[in-house]
């Protein structure tokens, strides 16, 4: 499962949105756990998480944690770097292109975490 939103300005109403984007991508049974650093939004008491997601906040200054800071960076070396932008649409629709090239497996390799996967007996 993969889910993104492209939204201008990031705050908890806009988490909010993703949180029930994600929530109903998830099967009957199925529960995930979003791995987040210490952004305002994403702590806020005004957070409405949905009881199928789980949000494990990573500790202070540990962006080598979060698997989310190496996908950005995948895609700004493969797709979004060194390259202008006619204007702000222009460059949304560039995003959107790059995350349509991802795939279940460059997502699984470049998020990869040994401390967030395990192996099912």
């Amino acid at each position: 499962m993969s889910v993104a939103l492209q939204a201008p300005e990031v705050n908890t109403a806009t988490m909010n949105v993703y949180l029930r984007m994600v929530s109903a991508e998830l099967g009957p049974k199925e529960h995930a756990v979003l791995i987040m650093d210490g952004a305002g939004w994403h702590k806020s008491s005004k957070l409405m998480v949905p009881e199928n997601i789980t949000i494990l906040i990573l500790p202070p200054y540990s962006p080598e944690l979060n698997p989310i800071k190496r996908l950005w960076a995948y895609l700004r070396s493969h797709y979004l770097a060194n390259r202008v932008y006619d204007d702000y649409q222009h460059l949304l629709d560039a995003g959107t292109q790059a995350w349509q090239q991802l795939t279940p497996e460059i997502l699984s390799s470049v998020c990869a975490c040994d401390y967030a996967t395990h192996e099912v007996a």
